[in-house]
């Protein structure tokens, strides 16, 4: 009788949070939509800021493109060594020194602040590189951010598979190259995934990063990687502290919190979907393939 009411005590509270966390998050965008949602319009998605001081009327275009330029190109850059540092602490570092100070050094990171990354980018990027306030700063930055979360989540996907299929591929004598080429990766794609769509809501989000690296207050933001870029986080903090337009303010972060559901909506349903999907589709050649290799 005392583990029941227990249970039901853990279950109480763990509802009473999901619920209190749902109600935060409705509340925001019920004030965020009732606030912004007047000036939420094709014109206002596609149109350049304009008036005196600068966005108080026009649109948030440069923003918008500043924020998925960023995004790209800072997934761009820290993607292939992130899944190569996750391979080699998961797959070959195992238990040894040097992957439990690479582990180390990973959770650091990821505890870091992000302004103090930011500085560490003005410091690197923009001064002794010489590559100024730019989207190169500024997405290097942010994948020097984004890199440990993409690591670990990376990190815990390969552990899974690893940890499912590894004995049985010792068992029948398969490299561990071919095992993770042809099993591991393949199975947990949808986590890694899923994990690098999160980090790009992350980077999307980011204000301190970019504040001192990346953005400028108007930029026409070409695409040009040696140019400042607008940004949606920094152009919602220029129009609410410098008590611009609380209504465009309101705007613009709605389309942010809008484009960060996409996101992570997207990774849940890759997390949730697509991995049946991709043992069908990549496991199946490789059981081929033993197959001929047997019969051989």
């Amino acid at each position: 009788m005392r583990w029941f009411w227990k249970d039901r005590l853990i279950l109480f509270f763990c509802w009473s949070a999901a619920i209190f966390l749902g109600m935060v998050i409705t509340v925001i965008g019920v004030y965020l939509g009732w606030k912004g949602i007047r000036c939420l319009n094709w014109e206002f998605i596609w149109d350049m800021p304009k008036g005196t001081p600068l966005g108080k009327e026009g649109g948030i275009y440069p923003a918008l493109k500043g924020t998925l330029y960023l995004v790209f190109f800072s997934i761009l850059f820290s993607f292939p060594l992130a899944l190569i540092t996750a391979l080699h602490i998961s797959c070959y570092g195992t238990g040894s020194r040097w992957g439990e100070f690479i582990n180390l050094a990973i959770q650091t990171m990821s505890g870091n602040p992000s302004i103090v990354t930011g500085l560490f980018g003005y410091s690197l990027f923009v001064v002794s590189l010489g590559y100024g306030i730019s989207l190169l700063s500024g997405s290097l930055t942010l994948g020097i951010m984004v890199f440990p979360v993409m690591v670990i989540t990376f990190r815990e996907a390969l552990l899974a598979a690893r940890e499912r299929f590894m004995l049985v591929a010792l068992s029948l004598g398969v490299s561990p190259w071919y095992l993770f080429r042809r099993v591991i990766l393949p199975w947990a794609w949808p986590h890694i995934a899923g994990g690098t769509l999160l980090a790009m809501g992350y980077a999307a989000g980011a204000t301190a990063p970019i504040m001192v690296t990346a953005v400028a207050l108007f930029s026409p933001t070409t695409g040009s990687l040696r140019e400042p870029v607008m940004a949606l986080p920094y152009h919602i903090s220029i129009l609410f502290s410098q008590h611009i337009s609380l209504e465009k303010a309101s705007g613009t972060a709605l389309v942010l919190l809008i484009l960060l559901l996409l996101i992570n909506l997207t990774a849940m349903l890759i997390g949730a979907f697509k991995r049946d999907l991709a043992c069908l589709v990549w496991i199946s050649p490789c059981v081929e393939g033993h197959k001929s290799d047997i019969s051989l």
